[in-house]
């Protein structure tokens, strides 16, 4: 059943990363909203996630997984 519910939200982040693709190119009226909805969703989660940090600063994130974040060649 789990299952089911991942497949089904698989189905519908790419069916978004689509809209969001066809809406640059011009699609129309109906792909710009669901390129809007998803963009919005992606800021939500990407705001819910800065929210989440722990006491020195870094992004508390599942399963632990310190690091930078980086993964440039180390200048700034």
């Amino acid at each position: 059943m789990i299952g089911l519910v991942l497949l089904g939200v698989l189905v519908l982040v790419a069916g978004g990363c689509v809209c969001v693709v066809w809406a640059q190119r011009g699609g129309p009226r109906w792909v710009r909203a669901v390129a809007a909805v998803t963009l919005g969703a992606g800021e939500l989660v990407r705001s819910r996630k800065k929210r989440r940090r722990n006491g020195n600063g870094d992004i508390t994130v599942l399963g632990g997984g310190g690091g930078d974040g980086g993964g440039g060649d180390g200048s700034s």
